[in-house]
């Protein structure tokens, strides 16, 4: 066989672990289920592992492609349903599917007692071809029905705990503000058809490339439509509100999806199309900023969040934001570099994160925790490395990715490269602050629970009275049903193996991940950036000449800064916290407006409740209205009068009076006589 015969399994091996445990799971045993699940996760890894080999062999090819017969046919306008994959799809796949083993794995031990076992699992599968579709394609049009997927099976995943209401609106919510996103994308697909005539790939990248006066216009329009898109699936202003909300789902749902694949698609597909949108200035300048308003605004929020989990949600909408100021920026090799690492990171601090709610019986409130460390040490060790990394601290992954896109916005051409760079900085010793708030938070100080068999008293933390109650101070949430069982009777306790093994493992990835794009000055060779310069080639002119007046100087004085910020953020967090843990709540109360403009999340779903929300129900309710008025009840009421009227006349017809007969007789003859005269003139 050759390498392009085996793209086809790479998405198809999933897609029959979906069908296995979609129909026959339900009388599986669990282990049975488990076993299809990673089975058919493995193999794609392993594949996508063999193309590796094949891409660092000399003489490599820039792409393998397989393509099937033409998909779509009509008057000239032709799709195939062709998969390809070059440098860009390689990482991705790498991401997909090693990531997505991992997650796969420790969720065979964290939803072990849950009902639906095999329905969770084979929703993931489901989840894993349609992204593996997606990062494939070859076309828009493919590209969008592994688009479209992903939001179905974000949708079954994050309402996994249908019966919970929380969780099944979540699952609404996202599926309806995606839809917005996905109207900007077909019709930006209208418009490709429209001027190009077609809707792959390399037809439209060739054609923008053979005509260099192509500048703005209608490729603006496009450009910005696809925004639209991205800004949805990517979780950016102002499409970013499911995402915090999806934390309803299962924790391993969020790692999976909501901090390592999924979300990062409006990424991936802004860096494939970077032939276009390096023909818009505008577009990319919209991009850079939204990105930049999106990681700033998302951090401030992060800092007065409580629960675990949606402190993580609002930090994966920061960092995306982070790779959509990269895009913005023309630094496309940064932006997926950080995807990359971000990957790594975000699902261990989510996996972690599972595995802390995981020993305290499903408690998600961080003022109900403390003093963990010693009572889960690997899950503390793991989660700190995720933490350190995220923060930006040297030489750990998340320092090299972020960095790389604080210096390439500040020798960006951009005329708002420089403040783009300030809010990246900002952003940063906001994003070490709160992410050593929760490290602080969960697992040092004072302990903030009482254990009797597991048990955790909503009042055994002292809780700041001008806080919000906890929404999770029972044992037993409704959405972590299988840990509250897991580990109800004994006591705090660390995570089984099954589930500590890829915390380890995502543990070490975030350490070293990020050495594969060590840049020059610090005595590297940014190798990834070298890597994908098959997909966005080397730097041009423009990008050099600036380049060469950057020396590698202003490069190490701006990771000097950046290092200095996250540890100012990180000694913000320790004065707060443990030193002076009262600090936090006295700012609270003297900055309350301010507080509260925070912790009600900048009133961003109130103002879309009142402005769109509310008043759509309302118009819908009043159509509705009218329609079961008008047509349910006033239409066959109607016809029912009309028929009963007729009746009634035509019983007149039949009354049994001779004389009656005769003048319906003349007046008959009549009408017959006025039809002839008329039809004579």
């Amino acid at each position: 066989m050759t390498p392009s015969s085996y793209l086809w399994f790479i998405p198809l091996l999933p897609f029959v672990g979906f069908l296995i445990n979609g129909t026959l799971g339900r009388k599986f045993p669990r282990p049975a289920v488990t076993a299809v699940a990673l089975l058919f996760t493995a193999l794609p890894a392993a594949i996508v592992a063999y193309l590796w080999t094949i891409f660092k062999a000399a003489g490599a090819p820039d792409a393998i492609s397989a393509v099937s017969q033409p998909w779509i046919a009509i008057s000239g306008f032709q799709v195939n349903f062709a998969f390809t994959v070059d440098h860009l799809t390689l990482i991705m796949l790498s991401i997909i599917t090693g990531v997505g083993f991992l997650i796969h794995l420790y969720s065979a031990g964290y939803m072990a007692h849950e009902e639906g076992f095999w329905r969770f699992f084979a929703y993931l599968n489901l989840f894993m071809f349609f992204m593996l579709v997606l990062v494939l394609s070859s076309s828009f049009l493919l590209l969008f029905v592994g688009w479209e997927g992903v939001g179905l099976a974000s949708y079954l995943l994050i309402g996994f705990y249908f019966t919970k209401d929380s969780a099944a609106n979540a699952g609404k919510k996202a599926f309806v503000v995606n839809r917005i996103g996905d109207f900007g994308f077909l019709l930006a697909m209208f418009l490709l058809i429209a001027h190009f005539g077609t809707l792959n790939f390399s037809d439209i990248f060739t054609s923008i490339t053979a005509h260099p006066e192509w500048h703005g216009t209608f490729l603006t329009a496009i450009a910005l439509l696809l925004v639209v898109g991205a800004a949805g699936k990517s979780a950016q202003i102002p499409l970013y509100v499911w995402l915090p909300d999806a934390m309803e789902g299962p924790t391993p749902v969020s790692a999976l999806i909501h901090a390592a694949t999924m979300v990062t698609a409006g990424i991936y597909m802004v860096a494939r199309c970077h032939t276009l949108f390096d023909r818009s200035p505008f577009a990319l300048g919209v991009v850079a900023i939204i990105g930049a308003a999106t990681a700033l605004m998302a951090a401030l929020i992060g800092t007065v969040q409580q629960d675990i989990k949606r402190v993580l949600a609002y930090s994966t909408v920061s960092q995306l934001g982070y790779m959509f100021l990269a895009c913005g920026v023309g630094a496309y090799a940064a932006g997926i570099f950080h995807v990359l690492t971000h990957a790594f990171f975000k699902a261990l601090l989510f996996l972690a994160a599972g595995s802390v709610i995981h020993a305290l019986s499903g408690e998600q409130d961080m003022r109900l925790m403390g003093g963990l460390r010693k009572r889960i040490p690997v899950t503390f060790y793991t989660m700190s490395a995720g933490v350190i990394a995220i923060a930006g601290i040297p030489p750990f992954a998340g320092f090299f990715s972020k960095d790389e896109i604080l210096y390439q916005a500040f020798i960006s051409p951009n005329p708002l490269g420089k403040l783009l760079w300030a809010v990246g900085l900002l952003t940063a010793g906001i994003t070490s602050f709160y992410m050593f708030r929760l490290w602080f938070k969960t697992f040092f100080g004072p302990q903030h629970f009482e254990e009797h068999g597991a048990v955790l008293h909503e009042n055994a933390a002292p809780i700041h009275a001008g806080a919000h109650a906890s929404k999770h101070s029972t044992l037993v949430l409704e959405e972590e049903h299988g840990s509250a069982h897991d580990s109800h009777g004994h006591g705090v306790h660390e995570s089984s193996w099954i589930m500590l093994f890829p915390l380890v493992v995502l543990a070490i990835l975030s350490v070293i991940g990020g050495w594969i794009g060590v840049p020059a000055a610090l005595g590297g060779h940014n190798e990834i950036e070298h890597f994908l310069e098959p997909v966005f080639g080397s730097p041009d002119a423009a990008v050099e000449a600036t380049t060469a007046v950057a020396s590698h100087g202003l490069e190490l004085g701006l990771a000097a800064v950046s290092v200095l910020t996250a540890a100012l953020g990180f000694f913000v967090a320790l004065y707060f916290y443990i030193l002076k843990p009262g600090t936090s709540i006295a700012l609270a109360d003297k900055f309350a407006p301010v507080h509260k403009l925070l912790e009600n999340k900048f009133y961003v779903d109130e103002i879309y409740n009142a402005v769109l929300i509310n008043p759509i129900l309302m118009i819908s309710r009043v159509a509705l209205a009218g329609f079961d008025f008008i047509i349910v009840g006033g239409l066959p009421s109607g016809s029912a009068a009309g028929i009963r009227g007729l009746g009634g006349l035509t019983r007149r017809m039949q009354s049994g009076n001779i004389r009656s007969y005769a003048g319906w007789l003349a007046l008959g003859a009549a009408a017959v006589v006025v039809i002839m005269i008329y039809q004579a003139f």
